[in-house]
């Protein structure tokens, strides 16, 4: 789990197996583990530099372990990326991203989390801007939002998400004074007394976030880190924990009046759950959006299973995929463009939801008595075992023509590369030629690419 944090880095993920390994096995008496031996490192092989890094981050001996690692995979990846070209040393700008202008800066910090300048350039960026909010809802979340798609294209760590959400934090620090003096002058101009004001008034936040881990489950790492993230993004979270029934989920966001709320589970029996809370908010005339997250959940279970319980325009079901993408999520559901936003996932579920019962369609099911009587019966004495082969190996069969092999080739994943989608029920090739709203433009696509293989074929 912890070197899973430095994912498409292998050899600073290795690096953190071997450590961790050789103190387990020599110094904690470990028996059993599952590992890859193709992929391991011994311990003679880890460069000083990352082995001391490695040690420093497995047994949290220095404050900056985390940190230090971080710029350890940062060079790492830039030695790969120098290979990839070639071979040739990285080029380094010696441009100073501080000459950027202050909203570009801002994005910069948040995305590289650097804290350093935060409170300068934020207070530059008030300066500039009409209300303190904007700031939040302009630079910093553009910023979040860069950070959830490095993150999905993997070229984002989990710890450099949490230390982005930590300049988050402290951007957000800065201008909470200032959100404050705003709403006090605006109860003066209202003609109400500011000192009669609740200090337990939450509406300085950007929105109340309800999260649990479902009843069945006691995984929370995932959840903690969402929690994490959006506090950092001015949310209010309350977090009731693990193993929480339905009946403590409903009661307790009643009792906090949240906007939203978030169920989490790692283990199969917690998508049923996930299913159970969706019908009895719906029963029970919930408004809140349900936000479903973990890592056994998937859009399509999301689709399929949970959303057709509750979702509507006012109340969607959808699900995050990792905790970088909870801000974008939560501030699209509670922003202006809401309708929008949720008509879009809608759309993309309803279509989910079609491609999986049309994928049912087609399998015909036999009773179990029926399965038992088609079993497979062996008569070794009437059909022997097949003889030794003549050569164990590799066999290269190249008597094969490519022509022989396009009769076999499935279209599908070139049309999905292309972006090429047929609407139910002319899902998939070759139905897709007659979809009205593609049809056409899949048909010249895929008469280009039979020319183009019969010239590779013929050359």
């Amino acid at each position: 789990n912890l070197s899973f944090g430095f994912r498409g880095v292998m050899k600073i993920r290795e690096s953190i197996h071997s450590v961790f390994l050789h103190h387990a096995i020599l110094e904690s008496g470990m028996d059993v583990g599952i590992v890859n031996a193709h992929e391991m490192l011994a311990l003679s092989e880890v460069e000083p530099e990352i082995k001391t890094g490695c040690d420093n981050l497995v047994f949290n001996k220095t404050p900056d372990a985390t940190d230090v690692m971080l710029e350890l995979t940062k060079k790492e990846k830039e030695r790969l990326e120098a290979l990839k070209n070639g071979g040739g040393a990285m080029e380094v700008k010696q441009t100073s991203w501080r000459d950027l202008d202050v909203t570009k800066r801002l994005e910069h910090a948040l995305i590289n989390g650097i804290s350093q300048y935060v409170d300068q350039d934020v207070e530059e960026a008030r300066q500039q801007a009409e209300k303190p909010l904007h700031i939040i809802e302009g630079p910093l979340m553009d910023g979040m939002n860069i950070i959830g798609d490095l993150f999905g294209a993997g070229k984002m760590f989990l710890p450099q998400v949490i230390k982005s959400a930590r300049v988050m934090k402290k951007a957000v620090a800065y201008l909470i004074p200032f959100m404050e003096e705003e709403k006090r002058e605006k109860l003066i101009a209202e003609g109400k007394n500011p000192e009669d004001f609740n200090e337990n008034d939450d509406s300085n936040f950007a929105g109340k976030v309800l999260m649990a881990t479902v009843k069945g489950d006691v995984h929370d790492i995932g959840k903690n880190i969402v929690a994490v993230v959006l506090g950092c993004n001015n949310y209010k979270v309350y977090d009731i924990g693990v193993m929480c029934s339905c009946e403590l989920i409903l009661e307790k966001a009643k009792e906090y009046n949240v906007d939203v709320i978030g169920l989490s589970g790692l283990i199969t029996p917690s998508l049923d759950e996930m299913v159970v809370v969706a019908k009895e908010m719906s029963k029970g005339g919930f408004k809140q959006p349900l936000l479903i997250g973990g890592a056994t959940t998937s859009k399509m279970h999301t689709a399929v299973k949970v959303s057709p319980n509750y979702f509507t325009l006012e109340h969607p079901v959808i699900h995050v995929l990792d905790a970088s993408r909870s801000v974008t999520v939560v501030s699209s559901l509670l922003g202006e463009n809401k309708e929008d936003y949720v008509t879009d996932i809608m759309e993309e579920y309803e279509e989910m939801r079609e491609d999986y019962y049309a994928g049912l369609e087609d399998r015909y099911f036999l009773t179990f008595d029926q399965a038992k009587e088609q079993k497979l019966v062996i008569d070794f004495d009437a059909v022997p075992p097949a003889p030794a082969p003549n050569k164990l190996g590799v066999t290269v069969i190249d008597n094969v023509s490519l022509e022989d092999v396009v009769p076999y080739i499935d279209w599908n994943p070139f049309f999905q590369t292309w972006e090429l989608r047929g609407r139910y029920p002319n899902r998939g090739y070759p139905k897709i030629f007659n979809d009205e709203a593609v049809g056409s433009e899949a048909k010249k696509l895929f008469d280009d690419a039979q020319k183009l293989m019969k010239e590779i074929i013929a050359n």
